[in-house]
């Protein structure tokens, strides 16, 4: 990462993270004239893109076991906070073969 796009993320408050971690995004979410605050708490697959075009994928277990995939743009002015909960160990830059895994197993990731 050049010293450019870190002096713009730290700008931004965000934290250094990578595919494998662990993070709670708190994301806006506008309906009609109201608004709120909704964390979105997740394993993120992947990082894309350069410049202000960069985003990241992001993958939940909800209820009843249902896996749910976000794209956050990673500059987006909605995500109020980002927090990494869990730095994880794993060898690669995607982690696409956790959509292959079922419950347990889709969420396991060493921990570094």
């Amino acid at each position: 990462m050049s010293q450019e796009q870190e002096k713009t993320q730290e700008k931004a408050g965000i934290p250094e993270f990578r595919a494998g971690d662990t993070v709670k995004v708190h994301y806006k979410i506008i309906e009609g004239d109201k608004h709120r605050i909704q964390p979105f708490d997740g394993i993120v697959l992947s990082r894309k893109g350069s410049g202000m075009s960069k985003t990241f994928i992001v993958r939940k277990i909800s209820a009843d076991g249902v896996n749910v995939e976000r794209i956050f743009p990673l500059y987006s002015p909605n995500i109020t906070k980002l927090e990494v909960t869990r730095h994880g160990k794993v060898r690669r830059a995607k982690l696409y073969y956790l959509r292959d895994k079922k419950g347990r197993e889709a969420t396991k990731v060493k921990e570094a």
